[in-house]
């Protein structure tokens, strides 16, 4: 994080509303305009903010003042910083308003990014609010300082040291957090502050986060558009059940085996879409439902879902509503009945918020699902479940493709794939310019060939970048062969985690970077810190206790690992808590990783193999930030020399059968916010972003 000092603003709530590169460009632009005597006065903002992009081309300078004489009765009094911020937030709402955007600018289904419009849905944040006082209220810590306010600002107040958010992740995927890593002191110093919303952080990518543009000084401020990291979180914990593998009655909502494939590649929100018009079709309710928003505004889509799924708590008074927002409030009665905890008002139904309708759907589908298991159907599904191995692969494989920030979100890779457009975006992504877009087709993709012809080029590519691929042709990818497309994708995850290593160091003076040189390091580390345990490759058996990478991990960072809570790692469970721990420990430190405990204790020697380079990265990144060129070798024999050789597996074996993780580092400092935001508030440049 950066040293300077930031613009401070005494109204706590007034700093909360802009992060500290926004606070710096306005007051600069504040200042610029002061006159002889050092002062500014309301006459002077229409001129100096209709240059400001937030507000043009939505007025002009005269609408300004207009807008402005509606708050301050003498034009020419004298105006300070505070008082021109309230300005500016009371312009950014006329600014929504006239666009006819929502003002509720937080998404479920969006990834939420750092902005100038602050505007967030305090319906939305009041729920989540009652979300985690619910699921949180009896955790050790926490309840100290719950329940939280929903009408305060106790929820921004207590993100700031990082332990809730790392809490609500486990909430929504058990286990993801080592809660021994996370620091839960009273008073915690700005390293362990640091350390948690890094741990945080890496952990939200792990479970399937966007965390695009949040970086942990939007934890260490506060910012209210973290509102949209929370509603992730929420939305995975609500949604968590929506899939065959976890509720096998789902089966029911289809009606022949080829049905049952389409389903289990939708995402999980179009599913309970699904569920919700099986229902409603059972009830005689007509009409489909397509959305969270527009078609649920009136209630009837809920009144008759409640009516089929439990007639016995049934009010006649419900359909014959005439006003909305009465049936709303109908509705939501008829759901407490049936135990379903009020997270929103009958306005919210009413006004269409897409966050809270889908939270609620998800609530009603938790409590009373409706499906009756067809015996045939069920069956058939638990046919279709893949092999542990061949999930756990997909899964790091969709986590780490979600996190690389393209367009395309992964629901399911094996199916996500099959176009070539995915793969296409990746390859893009991790070598540039490679991609030729001229001759690929966008989805929706009606003709088939085209799906093959995106699928060629993929090859193509893989092939250019001396991928193993042989017998493997494009038609393989839009048939979906499971252990082809791992192959490929294990090779492209491979790929992009030595392309960094080889970038981030100086002296590799462009040569690749290979598997050995990364084993090479891991044991020099371990060395040089004066303890004896070595591996011979990456599928040491020796690697199931945890030993040898609490070892390493405190030697590059010795301060990271509490060596109390290590084990011998001689049993099962002990094996497990040392797993955990690592994994916990590497994020905490920055690390971004998508392996399981399971791929420590079974020795996956490909995801052992991305463990080891992401902290070699991670060790070699903050020598370089630290000014050093390359980390000083160990008792003068561990610097490393590339091959010039292409990089190739140290184990031998064909490169067409596991999976890897990502290496990238989360953290952003203000340098990169300034570049994000300055586009838009400064009127002099073109508006950035992709």
């Amino acid at each position: 994080m950066s040293s300077y000092v930031g613009v401070h603003v005494s109204d706590q709530w007034l700093q909360s509303q802009f992060t500290q590169v926004e606070l710096r460009s306005l007051k600069s632009k504040f200042t610029s305009v002061k006159n002889q005597n050092g002062e500014v006065t309301v006459e002077d903002l229409p001129p100096l903010t209709v240059k400001l992009k937030a507000f043009n081309p939505m007025f002009n300078e005269e609408e300004i003042r207009g807008i402005l004489s509606e708050s301050f009765s003498d034009m020419s009094s004298e105006i300070d910083f505070e008082g021109f911020l309230r300005a500016y937030l009371n312009l950014q709402g006329r600014a929504t308003a006239k666009s006819g955007e929502s003002k509720h600018a937080s998404s479920f289904l969006k990834a939420m990014t750092t902005t100038l419009l602050h505007t967030i849905n305090e319906s939305e944040k009041a729920s989540y609010v009652v979300h985690i006082n619910s699921y949180l209220a009896d955790d050790p810590f926490l309840k100290q300082f719950l329940p939280l306010d929903p009408a305060s600002s106790d929820l921004f107040n207590l993100v700031r040291d990082g332990v809730l958010l790392c809490k609500l992740i486990n909430v929504a995927v058990p286990g993801t957090i080592d809660e021994r890593a996370i620091n839960t002191k009273r008073v915690l110093n700005p390293w362990e502050r640091n350390e948690n919303h890094t741990l945080c952080l890496n952990s939200a990518k792990a479970i399937g986060c966007t965390v695009v543009n949040i970086g942990t000084q939007d934890l260490v401020e506060g910012r209210p558009h973290l509102v949209g990291l929370i509603s992730q979180i929420i939305k995975i914990q609500l949604l968590a059940d929506l899939s065959l593998k976890k509720t096998p009655q789902l089966v029911e909502l289809v009606d022949d085996n080829n049905d049952v494939e389409e389903l289990m590649g939708l995402a999980p929100e179009k599913i309970l879409l699904k569920w919700m018009n099986f229902h409603l079709k059972k009830s005689g309710y007509e009409k489909p439902v397509t959305n969270f928003s527009s078609d649920l505004k009136d209630g009837k889509a809920y009144a008759y879902l409640l009516n089929v799924l439990a007639p016995e708590f049934c009010n006649p008074a419900t359909l014959d509503a005439k006003d909305s927002v009465e049936r709303a409030s109908l509705v939501l009665d008829h759901a407490e009945r049936m135990d379903c905890k009020r997270y929103l008002r009958p306005e919210d139904i009413v006004e269409g918020s897409p966050n809270l309708n889908l939270a609620f759907v998800a609530q009603i589908f938790h409590q009373r699902s409706g499906l009756s298991t067809d015996s045939k159907k069920y069956s058939f599904a638990e046919m279709m479940k893949d092999d542990v191995q061949t999930s756990r692969e997909e899964r790091c494989f969709r986590l780490w493709i979600n996190s690389l920030g393209i367009a395309t979100y992964v629901n399911n890779v094996f199916e996500d794939v099959r176009n070539g457009w995915l793969l296409l975006e990746v390859l893009d992504k991790i070598s540039p310019g490679s991609v030729n877009w001229k001759q690929a087709s966008k989805p929706p993709i009606k003709m088939p060939f085209r799906k093959v012809e995106n699928c060629n080029q993929v090859i193509k590519i893989g092939s250019q970048l001396k991928f193993s691929l042989v017998n493997v042709g494009g038609n393989d990818i839009v048939q979906g062969n499971k252990k082809l497309i791992l192959a490929f994708l294990w090779q492209l995850m491979r790929y992009n985690m030595l392309q960094l290593l080889k970038n981030l160091r100086s002296h590799s003076q462009g040569k690749e970077i290979t598997d050995a040189d990364i084993l090479k390091w891991t044991n020099c580390k371990v060395k040089s810190t004066g303890r004896t345990s070595q591996i011979d490759n990456f599928k040491d058996k020796s690697l199931s206790t945890g030993m040898f990478f609490l070892e390493l991990l405190s030697a590059v960072e010795p301060r990271v690992v509490n060596w109390n809570l290590v084990t011998k790692g001689e049993t099962d469970d002990e094996k497990r808590l040392n797993a955990t721990y690592i994994i916990s420990v590497a994020r905490k430190l920055g690390c971004s990783i998508f392996l399981l405990p399971e791929d420590i204790i079974e020795v996956n020697q490909k995801m052992i193999l991305t463990l080891a380079a992401s902290i070699m990265y991670w060790s070699q990144q903050k020598a370089m930030e630290e000014g050093e060129s390359s980390p000083p070798p160990a008792n003068g024999k561990c610097a490393i020399t590339p091959d010039v050789s292409p990089a190739r597996s140290i184990s031998g074996e064909d490169e067409n059968s596991s999976l890897g993780g990502e290496v990238s580092n989360l953290n952003i400092d203000d340098a990169a916010s300034d570049t994000t935001v300055s586009s838009q508030i400064e009127s002099e440049e073109a508006p950035g972003g992709e």
